[in-house]
């Protein structure tokens, strides 16, 4: 994998990254040719209208896609066309994924998809749970930590995601959407948990609500494929 010279304090750097879709005759550039970088332990926003290719952008940075051409920089090591497995590896040790649709599997309960990272990664059955006890007691959940996803309201269940997102301690983690299939009190809640984050890792905010956007440290903008 090349490395680069990157600032200590950049997460990620993306150079002039580009995405194509071939649908049937018709080429759309999803991703026009954007570049910018990702401060560490810091809160950023990307927010657009839909679509403007902000889904697309973190499909690709989130290491879920590969883009057409460009660079993407993570902790200065290209991860732009790496395999499938190590992609894979990838995510499993450095991002955190959390979606609007929480993504909680309905047999487990909240303990055990948090465990989920940790069972893949091959940690002892008592060492995993210990941990995610330990981070169910972070996001301000533990005492429902055997409650299946069907007994939780929206805020916990996000609470339980984040959770699952934090366990294999990632360097960035991406939130789609996260509040927005809450409340204004959960989802004022949940962002005020995102933002504690940042003292344990970068977070990558997609949105297009600029009252999310506005928490952030810094706020990208895209349009169209291109950075506005």
């Amino acid at each position: 994998m090349e490395k680069i010279s990157t600032k200590k304090e950049e997460a990620l750097r993306i150079c002039n990254l580009t995405k194509i879709y071939q649908m049937d005759e018709l080429k759309v550039k999803a991703v026009d040719n954007i570049s910018f970088s990702i401060p560490k332990n810091k809160v950023i926003a990307i927010m657009g209208p839909s679509g403007s290719g902000k889904s697309t952008v973190l499909h690709l940075i989130g290491c879920l896609d590969k883009p057409t051409s460009g660079k993407i920089y993570l902790d200065g090591v290209d991860i732009s066309h790496l395999d499938d497995d190590k992609l894979a590896k990838l995510r499993n040790q450095k991002i955190g994924f959390i979606f609007q649709f929480f993504n909680l599997y309905p047999l487990l309960n909240a303990l055990e998809n948090v465990e989920l990272p940790l069972i893949i990664s091959g940690v002892p059955e008592k060492e995993r749970t210990k941990r995610a006890l330990e981070i169910l007691e972070i996001v301000g959940i533990k005492e429902r930590a055997y409650h299946f996803p069907n007994q939780l309201s929206g805020g916990e269940q996000q609470r339980v995601a984040i959770a699952r997102a934090l366990i294999n301690n990632p360097t960035i983690i991406f939130a789609d959407e996260p509040t927005g299939n809450l409340d204004s009190k959960s989802g004022h809640k949940i962002m005020e948990l995102l933002i504690g984050l940042k003292k344990k890792a970068t977070v990558v905010i997609i949105t297009h609500d600029e009252d999310i956007a506005h928490h952030a440290d810094k706020i990208i903008r895209i349009k169209d494929g291109k950075i506005v």
